[in-house]
């Protein structure tokens, strides 16, 4: 089953592109070019560490969280009366128990995670005011009340009515809440994250201790990430690493004590080395070009890692006739699994549709390397096929999610919920950057109807039976192309043949009267005249057949009836 946030409205078959029809067909958006990746994130891990080097990264990483946590206070304490001068005195107070560079880092953090809090407060305000709105609307209307496919009806009993209005009035009551806190510039953030703070109280069922829940709680409010430095050596002062591997970390004032090196630095005894972009990172390292690095401590495993990033330039982008020579592959994106198929430059399907399957479930990291696997597929199939632009739906299911707009349909909620759009289309994009394949996204609205509608049972054989969602990729490609979705437009009754006569069956090349109409299983005598119009309106010629003479009886005749 696909879910898609445009399939709304019947269509009626027809696709309009702008406004919207007395049949409340949606507005169409144009397709566009996905931007490509403007940074890159490589990930290796710090082997042969000491014990040592363990608890020297321990100490900086508590410290250096410590005042990351004191900092993140002060900056929501400003709340919107932020400017430049009060992050210039959080630097200036970090600065003596860290250095200036560390500071820098600190400061950098707090700010975007402050705005990233934002940005998500704003997300539950829009919620919260679209659920409100909705049950609003249902009570209204009257109980059992039908709906349309445009609003949902009344609800199903007096029960469920009276259950709604306490909701809504706890909504209501929510709404008035968020929307003072964010008058006021007030937002809410866990250092360490949310979902762990809230294991504390359910230990039993997070089937974690105590003692394991705090390590894991320490690690995540360590600070031990530094921005890059153009121009600098290798590229990064607080945090190090050399071409062949060696890395070096500049203490914090309080811990210059367990320096090992010059200038106030730690060299750990392990070292690190990228096998994935390991080229292009050692260019700017050696360049001393910037290069931000982050090293964290994966407390399952017992290991240590590094992650670097860097800025790249934004791929200049190409017009999209030019990406659209070599045809396109429409791509379906559904819970289970990605429906695919390759489409000429006319719009028309080639060979037989591709599935990639992939399983929502288990570990975040599980469910990313099953996203990453079928996008490889996908990505080595459009290499051999020399095909290079892939077009896929922009999916947003921000308003689908909501408890008020589906109510009992939990199934479809989740389903909708796990479905990972946002990261799907980041690593589609990256993946298809690094191997030269344009990424076109389209409105999603109808493609899923309009596609089964015209496009189903014509692709059906006794070899292949074609599904809805085989059908929706060939929507979304055609969409990418400029095409319309259906095949034709259907004439008028009385322009589909002679006066509602049947037009399928034709005459064979060469046949005098070509223009008349002509049924199945009547043939025509070899020497058999069209009788004039004179004739005709005199009752015709001595054999008053309606379209001439047949053979006579018995007569041996060549001529082999016509053919559709």
């Amino acid at each position: 089953m696909v879910f898609e946030n445009g399939d709304r409205t019947r269509s009626g078959g027809e696709e309009r592109v702008a406004g919207t029809d007395q049949r409340g067909v949606r507005t169409i958006a144009d397709p566009y070019l996905v931007p490509g990746p403007t940074g890159v994130a490589v990930r290796t891990r710090l082997k042969h560490l000491t014990v040592q080097d363990e608890k020297v990264l321990r100490l900086v990483g508590a410290h250096l969280g410590s005042l990351a946590a004191a900092d993140l206070k002060a900056r929501c304490a400003h709340g919107s009366n932020h400017d430049s001068a009060s992050w210039a005195a959080r630097k200036r107070h970090l600065t003596p128990e860290s250095s200036s560079r560390w500071a820098g880092s600190i400061t950098k953090a707090t700010h975007d995670q402050w705005a990233l809090a934002r940005r998500g407060q704003v997300a539950h305000l829009r919620s919260v005011e679209a659920g409100i709105t909705t049950i609003r609307h249902r009570l209204s209307l009257p109980v059992s009340a039908k709906g349309t496919k445009k609003k949902p009806g009344g609800y199903r009993s007096k029960r469920e009515w009276h259950a709604k209005t306490r909701r809504l009035a706890t909504l209501q009551d929510r709404l008035a809440t968020v929307r003072a806190d964010f008058e006021a510039g007030k937002v809410s953030v866990v250092r360490g994250g949310k979902r762990l703070s809230r294991h504390r109280h359910h230990l039993d069922a997070a089937q974690l201790t105590e003692t394991a829940w705090r390590e894991r709680w320490q690690a995540a409010r360590w600070f031990l990430q530094a921005d890059g430095e153009t121009g600098k050596r290798f590229g990064n002062e607080t945090i190090r690493l050399t071409p062949q591997g060696e890395v070096s970390i500049k203490l914090p004032a309080p811990l210059a004590g367990w320096a090992n090196a010059p200038h106030g630095r730690y060299r750990l005894s392990g070292t690190a080395a990228f096998a994935h972009r390991g080229g292009e990172w050692a260019e700017r390292v050696a360049a001393n070009r910037a290069v931000a690095y982050r090293v964290h401590l994966d407390v399952d495993r017992g290991r240590w890692y590094v992650t670097a990033s860097w800025q790249i330039a934004a791929p200049s982008q190409i017009p999209p006739r030019a990406a659209l020579t070599e045809g396109v592959i429409g791509v379906d994106m559904n819970s289970d699994h990605l429906a695919a198929w390759r489409l000429d430059t006319h719009g028309n399907p080639i060979g037989d549709p591709r599935r990639f399957d992939y399983q929502l479930s288990g570990s975040a990291t599980h469910r990313d390397a099953q996203v990453r696997h079928a996008l490889s597929g996908l990505l080595r199939w459009a290499q051999s096929c020399g095909v290079k632009t892939i077009a896929v739906e922009d999916l947003d299911f921000t308003d689908s999610k909501s408890r008020e707009k589906h109510g009992r349909r939990k199934l479809f909620r989740q389903v909708i919920s796990g479905m990972p759009t946002a990261k799907l289309r980041a690593r589609l994009t990256s993946m298809a950057h690094a191997t030269g394949i344009t990424i076109i996204a389209v409105d999603a609205a109808y493609t899923s109807r309009w596609g089964a509608q015209h496009w189903q049972k014509p692709t059906t054989s006794k070899k292949r039976q074609t599904s809805g969602h085989d059908a929706a990729s060939i929507a979304i490609g055609r969409r990418a192309q400029g095409h319309p979705i259906r095949r034709r437009t259907t004439p008028p009754r009385t322009h589909r043949s002679d006066g509602y006569g049947p037009r399928t069956v034709q005459a064979r090349p060469g046949a005098r009267g070509g223009e008349e109409i002509r049924h199945p299983g009547w043939e025509r005598a070899p020497d058999a005249r069209t009788p004039t119009l004179g004739e005709r309106e005199r009752g015709g010629p001595a054999h008053p057949t309606p379209f001439g003479t047949r053979a006579a009886p018995g007569a041996a005749s060549d001529v082999t009836p016509a053919h559709c």
